[in-house]
């Protein structure tokens, strides 16, 4: 309880010290520091699906997580957590909640026809990076690197195009790293603490930014290159680990083509692998850099120069609010974002999980760690890559959409809640969800 109040202390002191730099100073370009967001108080068509989703999962999912066979608790993670971003989404409508979102001045699906020719245009996308480039890419289109924008350009090629089929996809897509997590967790600690953590997981606040938000498919990506990942470093079960071992090296290069900061999962890919170094199947490593060598080279051959798009962007970055944004603030009120992504719950989690750590450790070194131990790795490994990417300086607002590949990673420490306790915790999670989607309007 103390740190789930040291949280909201932290985010209403980020959110008072905000508003007096935006008004004195205004150099936050943030209507609602430290959110990206606008107060907006409403309700809509999602409100009375968002509460009847919540009630059920606090009603019955500790139950359920507990009883039900894997098989199906995996798919209905799935499921309850695409329920409750839709129902999220919804309560700002269709047309602002899903249809409008990726399609924004600053949106991916603004540039889909200068795409027509995709060779030619990857061969010049860093010539459109910077502000004063000819005909230069809108903000996120810049931001990252190709494989972002050609994601919605394959969807409007096989005849999906448009704001309500991006949307479609993204929320789909991403409330599945619900159930990557699950099957991690599972694979690295044990299928008990998977259990306990699956309604938290479900219902995590992070939804609110799922839907409908590329980086919600971002976030997706990445959690199923861990899980399959953890499969092919513990050996696998029906699948041979060299298949595990291929399609997560495969995504994991995947991910690098998505988004430039997505680099830092390489901190949670190692720690899988510190984790599970003693169950290693022979046929890992060869399949995993193989798989993780396919987007690189496609392309690089294609005519895209990674290096050089993320140096051009490092100065684009500057080009606009961030070189006026301070970063003596954003470095603390990042966090304070951080805790609506992962929820009360999540914040009581990661106290247990750092007061713990001694222990763990003692044992980890001892090579006799528990499941709870591998556990802790897991949570650890989250943590450190928001911390790296927190004192990156390239994290100036905004971070409650960015850091979704991160935030799915600090969900699991609810395992660690007392068992008697789930069900309130579960409450202060859809509190921090419905208070975010129904006070203001979010928008990136």
């Amino acid at each position: 309880m103390y740190a789930a109040g040291a949280a909201v202390l932290l985010f209403a002191t980020a959110a008072v010290v905000g508003h007096i730099l935006e008004n004195t100073y205004g150099n936050l370009h943030l209507a609602w520091a430290p959110l990206y967001a606008w107060w907006s108080p409403q309700v809509g068509p999602g409100t009375p699906a968002a509460i009847t989703v919540a009630v059920a999962v606090i009603a019955y999912g500790p139950s359920l997580a507990a009883r039900l066979p894997w098989r199906a608790l995996v798919p209905l993670t799935w499921c309850v957590a695409m329920a409750w971003t839709w129902s999220l989404a919804l309560i700002d409508g269709w047309y602002y909640g899903i249809e409008r979102r990726l399609t924004t001045r600053y949106e991916y699906l603004t540039v889909i026809d200068r795409f027509d020719n995709i060779g030619a245009t990857l061969r010049g996308f860093t010539q459109h990076i910077l502000l004063d480039s000819p005909d230069h890419w809108p903000p996120h289109i810049a931001g990252h690197p190709p494989a972002a924008t050609l994601t919605f350009v394959w969807l409007d090629r096989i005849g999906l195009g448009g704001g309500g089929w991006a949307g479609v996809f993204c929320i789909t897509v991403g409330a599945s790293a619900a159930a990557a997590v699950l099957i991690a967790v599972r694979s690295l600690a044990d299928e008990t603490l998977a259990r306990r953590a699956a309604p938290f997981v479900a219902l995590a606040p992070a939804a609110v930014w799922v839907g409908a938000s590329a980086d919600g498919y971002f976030a997706a990506v990445a959690a199923w290159a861990v899980a399959l990942l953890a499969l092919a470093a513990t050996g696998g079960r029906r699948v041979p680990a060299f298949v595990y071992g291929f399609g997560s090296g495969l995504l994991l290069g995947f991910t690098v083509y998505l988004s430039y900061g997505l680099t830092l999962f390489a901190i949670i890919a190692a720690a899988v692998l510190l984790l599970t170094w003693r169950r290693w199947p022979p046929t890992l490593l060869l399949p995993l850099l193989a798989g993780a060598a396919v987007a690189p080279v496609a392309f690089t051959l294609a005519g895209f120069n990674w290096w050089e798009a993320y140096h051009l962007l490092v100065e684009r970055y500057y080009q606009g609010a961030a070189s006026i944004r301070p970063y003596w603030y954003f470095v603390w009120a990042n966090l304070a974002c951080t805790v609506l992504l992962v929820g009360l719950a999540g914040v009581a989690g990661l106290r247990r999980t750092f007061a713990t750590v001694p222990t763990a450790f003692r044992r980890l070194r001892a090579g006799a760690p528990t499941s709870t131990d591998r556990l802790l790795g897991l949570v650890l490994a989250g943590f450190l890559m928001v911390l790296v990417a927190d004192l990156s300086g390239m994290s100036k607002a905004e971070t409650e959409r960015i850091w979704l590949p991160f935030a799915f990673w600090l969900l699991p420490a609810t395992a660690l809640l007392p068992r008697g306790g789930q069900r309130g915790w579960l409450v202060a999670q859809v509190t921090v969800a419905l208070a975010v989607n129904h006070l203001f309007h979010t928008g990136w």
